[in-house]
């Protein structure tokens, strides 16, 4: 049988799992569960640890209270007491450097407040906090702040509950870009559309693509793209005009200098050479 404070553990759950697929749902759901365990400290302690998403609970200053074991674990911190009552939200510099720092403030209003995207560099964990080491580049997820009211409808504290997303190891992403460009090389070029396909921000999918291929994600369509180019060449049954216009290109002065600078020799230099 049960007991009550099981009992309760166990309808918490339920509630996270009924949670519906948009954040507002979501977040609903989590505020009902802690708001009504506020009281009763042992119990929402208990529920926080076994929360199934990485949660924080601040005080108003911004000071780390509580942190679950999820938290610990997606954020690679080595140790509760490395964290608890020393991490200040109001003061982490990968907040401000994000631009987040002004919504997350937000909270203290009354406001609940969605943080989407928030793609944290592991390195800069690294580089700021006593974080374990990891193979990891980015840390994405979603995050819901909201405050905490006692009895009398004051806030408390405050509530951050990460929805995490995915952890970025990086050459997985850019092998999604790689062909994502491989596929759309007749079309314009699109960093947007890119870095979307690799779940990534344009900047951050930019500086982490230069990193493991040494171009950029334009340079590296470019290149592609003559590759074809090149092939189109090969085949005499097509004028040299009629093999650009195959790869989506205006055969001009300003294509035929970018195609020397890439190959070395002009278009039709190139094709005397093949054969």
């Amino acid at each position: 049988m049960l007991t009550w404070t099981e009992e309760r553990l166990k309808t918490a759950g339920k509630k996270v799992r009924k949670m519906g697929n948009t954040m507002e749902d979501r977040q609903n759901s989590i505020i009902e569960s802690f708001q009504s365990l506020l009281e009763k400290e042992e119990l929402f302690a208990k529920v926080v640890e076994f929360f199934p998403y990485p949660i924080q609970i601040f005080s108003l200053d911004g000071t780390a209270r509580m942190i679950n074991k999820a938290g610990l674990e997606m954020i690679g911190i080595r140790n509760i007491e490395s964290h608890v009552g020393k991490y200040n939200v109001f003061e982490d510099p990968v907040v401000r450097e994000l631009g987040f720092m002004e919504q997350v403030k937000e909270v203290l209003t009354g406001k609940t407040v969605y943080l989407t995207d928030f793609n944290v560099p592991y390195k800069d964990l690294i580089r700021y906090f006593n974080v374990v080491y990891r193979d990891i580049q980015t840390i994405s997820s979603d995050i819901t702040c909201f405050p905490l009211l006692n009895a009398n409808g004051v806030m408390e504290y405050f509530v951050a509950v990460f929805i995490f997303k995915k952890i970025y190891r990086g050459k997985e992403e850019i092998e999604i870009g790689k062909q994502y460009i491989e596929t759309h090389w007749l079309e314009p070029f699109n960093a947007d559309e890119v870095a979307k396909a690799a779940c990534l921000s344009k900047a951050h999918f930019s500086k982490l693509f230069k990193k493991h291929t040494g171009v950029t994600p334009h340079e590296y369509y470019i290149n592609y793209k003559i590759s074809k180019l090149k092939e189109k060449l090969l085949d005499t049954n097509l004028s040299i005009s009629q093999a650009f216009a195959a790869c989506n290109m205006e055969y001009n002065g300003h294509s035929a200098r970018l195609f020397k600078k890439k190959v070395g020799v002009s278009p039709s230099e190139y094709r005397k050479m093949s054969k």
